[in-house]
């Protein structure tokens, strides 16, 4: 059934309110932030993959007039994260661009030159590069005490780090057909935010230390920082506008303390923000996945057993992979609800940068290789791949594990309708032709389809904390630790309290990010910023709002706070509406605050199904992206503006287009980035966009008083999938690994003899 109620901001479209300052140019970024003395960092990265540091001379850097300090593995803080645990700098270094020395000095150019005069003696040692040459024996080793390259999976034994359930033989035993296979979603693409990967540090003796920051995790932030820096010194984070994440500035531990390291060694405010070129040749990427398993599935669609191993190639190390297989687990379970299974994960260190966290958190990963194999299935038995996604995808009653280890009963919507009506929009009934078959050829160009889909419990996902201080001027502050991230969530924020309080929404703020102020808020990610911290808020407001009913009670001679309303700061009786008061006039010299608490629930889900439609030119190999359709249920849209745009980022930021030419590249003989700028490095502009058609129920879900989740992370899940189907669909040959660059579409139809795997040369 569709919404039938009526709000007053909630699903209207209503002006960001950082909108005005965005586009003339007001929003303080970073880098827009002035501070007295500041200094500039920069960073001497290695131009090995492998190698043990021998001696660093930092004498002749060090007379340049204006450099303030210079720090090395030998000077640095004790000051390590991640797992394995790596230090801030060290004396092995283990990928091109790895930090080997970190300098101050009063201007960039400065540090820049200061850098160059640092002189770096090398013993290089053997590098590897590929996932499964890691683990063979006699490969090169990253780590003394991790013996073939291997990470250990669960952060603790409380946490998922496999699927192992039901009879995996007895399920085979019980399928109409079974098919084994290996695909790779290896390509490892970075999504580019718009602004790099940036903090400014101000240490103050002997323990107190203030980061802004460039990411919209502030508590999170803090959190990491702490731990790092130990229980005596007090981490403050400030947090502004970010130009975008897309998760991989969730996590920037690294930057922040190479700011923090130098304020330390200073005394001054010290700012450090990477290059573009830094940032997609040093910052995180989407983990690489390979998928070698085995499917068993009956004639009417039903996965009867799902077996085999789940390699996550992670670069030289990762804080959050052994979290994507968790989380990964869990979303595979969601879209394929199968009784059998035994999948076996691995992580694996290589010399390349770093895995990190990217949209669609481990389970755009393992979907992207899971999807490809049940279509092999689909096509033994000539299945039409959207009714066995759609039959086999999460109903209300089903379940499935989560990161916790923990199984939940899904106590959502079913989603069926939603697919049926994105469906029917694509028109897939009507140009669905079978498995490796075109729906249309013209001379050297044929047009394929294709259909994948996502869905995730992190829609509730970890704590969230929120007040809201109604003054005594009438008007509303909400506290929250909520950083804006481009996606126009504060906005949401003040459009919920304001709905609660039923107040005019230029009546009400909200604090800056800072977690000296602000309550604990695990920030935007998962899709949680519609449940998770939205459900903080609204509890807050209706705690303020009943404190001030109950305040003027005895002013209306009421004879209990529930027998009030309000709007527009007055409050009056409901059975004598002429009886009423000004908020002013109950608030006299007094404000009542309201708080909120969220704790996690993973017993809804999301869910996004997309549909392509692309042309590949046989003759050359290029493949043409010409129709999307996105289609989900959010319940209650809250923004709709904010919603379509989401949908229409479905394409880059390791979207859609990482399944067709978004890439990075390694020189397996050096291990450079071969790649590592906004030129060589592919993505889509304005000009080549696709038609992008956005389908969206409203049915009430369970989740607070507003009745919606959020979608936004999962927009670029499903479609890279999709497009591995299409482009297989429309050669007539099976495709099994990303992106399906003109060589791999040559090479599948036996044109073309040169190979290459995942996003090493």
């Amino acid at each position: 059934m569709t919404m039938a109620v009526t709000y007053r901001y909630i699903g209207k479209v209503i002006p960001r309110r950082d909108g005005p300052d965005i586009v003339t140019g007001q929003s303080a970024f970073l880098n827009d932030l002035k501070f007295r003395d500041l200094l500039y960092g920069k960073v001497l990265r290695s131009p090995h993959p492998h190698a043990l540091i021998k001696s660093i001379d930092t004498w002749k850097a060090e007379q340049v007039k204006g450099v303030k300090a210079i720090i090395t593995y030998e000077t640095v803080p004790d000051w390590k994260s991640g797992n394995p645990p790596i230090h801030l700098l060290d004396k092995k270094v283990r990928y091109v661009g790895d930090a080997v020395a970190l300098v101050a000095a009063e201007t960039e150019a400065i540090a820049d030159q200061a850098t160059r005069l640092i002189e770096v003696e090398y013993e290089v040692l053997p590098a590897v590069f590929d996932d499964y040459e890691a683990m063979k024996p006699g490969a090169p080793q990253l780590y003394d005490d991790l013996p073939g390259n291997l990470l250990p999976l669960g952060l603790s034994p409380t946490w998922a780090n496999e699927i192992v359930m039901g009879d995996v033989e007895k399920g085979f035993a019980e399928a109409d057909a079974i098919v084994d296979g290996s695909f790779g979603y290896d390509n490892i693409p970075n999504p580019i935010p718009m602004e790099s990967p940036a903090a400014v540090a101000l240490w103050k003796e002997p323990d107190m230390v203030t980061v802004w920051v460039s990411n919209h995790k502030i508590w999170g932030a803090k959190r990491i920082l702490s731990a790092i820096f130990g229980d005596k010194v007090q981490v403050r984070i400030i947090g502004g506008a970010c130009g975008g994440s897309y998760g991989s500035k969730s996590v920037s531990w690294q930057v922040q303390c190479y700011a923090a390291a130098l304020s330390k060694a200073t005394g001054q405010p010290v700012k450090v923000s990477f290059s573009k070129e830094e940032h997609l040749a040093s910052f995180v990427l989407r983990p690489a996945t390979r998928l070698d398993a085995k499917i068993g599935m009956k004639k009417d669609g039903t996965v009867t057993a799902i077996a085999g191993s789940w390699l996550m190639g992670t670069g030289y190390y990762s804080i959050t992979t052994q979290i994507q297989v968790s989380v990964g687990c869990g979303e595979a379970m969601i879209a394929v609800q199968c009784k059998n299974w035994n999948l076996k994960p691995t992580i694996i260190c290589t010399n390349r940068n770093a895995s990190g966290i990217v949209r669609g958190f481990g389970g755009q990963e393992l979907k992207c290789a899971l999807i490809p194999l049940l279509s092999l299935a689909m096509e033994k038995l000539s299945l039409d791949p959207f009714d066995v996604l759609k039959k086999n995808f999460v109903k209300p009653g089903d379940g499935y594990f989560w990161r916790d280890a923990i199984w939940y009963n899904y106590r959502g919507i079913d989603y069926s309708r939603a697919m049926d009506e994105g469906a029917s929009v694509f028109g897939w009934k009507q140009k669905w032709k079978g498995w490796l078959k075109p729906t249309s050829v013209k001379g050297t160009k044929r047009i394929g389809i294709g259909v994948g889909v996502h869905g995730n419990a992190d829609v509730g996902e970890d704590m969230s904390e929120a007040y809201v201080r109604i003054d005594n001027d009438g008007r509303v502050v909400i506290g929250s630790g909520l950083a804006e991230h481009g996606t126009g969530q504060v906005s949401n924020v003040l459009k919920v309290v304001a709905e609660v309080l039923q107040l005019p929404l230029e009546a009400i703020s909200i604090t800056p990010g800072d977690t000296l102020v602000t309550p604990i808020e695990w920030g935007p990610a998962g899709s949680r910023g519609t449940y998770a911290i939205l459900s903080a808020v609204i509890s807050a407001a209706d705690d303020a709002k009943k404190k001030l009913f109950e305040l003027a009670a005895p002013m209306l001679d009421a004879s209990s706070p529930e027998d009030l309303e309000t709007a527009d700061s007055m409050i009056w009786l409901r059975s004598d509406p002429k009886k009423r008061v000004h908020w002013k006039q109950v608030l006299n010299l007094r404000n009542v605050m309201g708080n909120g608490r969220f704790e996690p629930d993973y017993t809804l889900a999301n869910c996004m199904i997309s549909f392509v439609e692309l042309q590949v030119d046989t003759e050359t190999g290029k493949v043409d992206l010409l129709r999307v359709v996105n289609a989900t249920d959010a319940g209650q849209v809250i923004d709709p503006h904010g919603l379509e745009g989401q949908f229409n980022g479905c394409l880059g930021s390791a979207g859609i287009d990482s399944a067709i030419f978004e890439e990075t590249i390694l020189d397996p003989t050096t291990g450079y980035m071969l790649n590592a700028n906004l030129i060589d490095y592919k993505w889509r502009t304005s000009a080549e966009l696709p038609v992008i058609e956005n389908v969206v129920l409203e049915t009430p879900i369970d989740s607070h008083c507003f009745h919606a989740l959020g979608v936004g992370e999962i927009t670029t899940s499903p479609g890279p999938s999709a497009v591995l189907m299409a482009a297989s669909n429309a050669i007539g040959q099976w495709l099994y690994e990303y992106p399906v660059t003109p060589e791999r579409i040559l090479q599948a139809l036996g044109k073309s003899t040169e190979k290459k795997k995942g996003g090493v040369l």
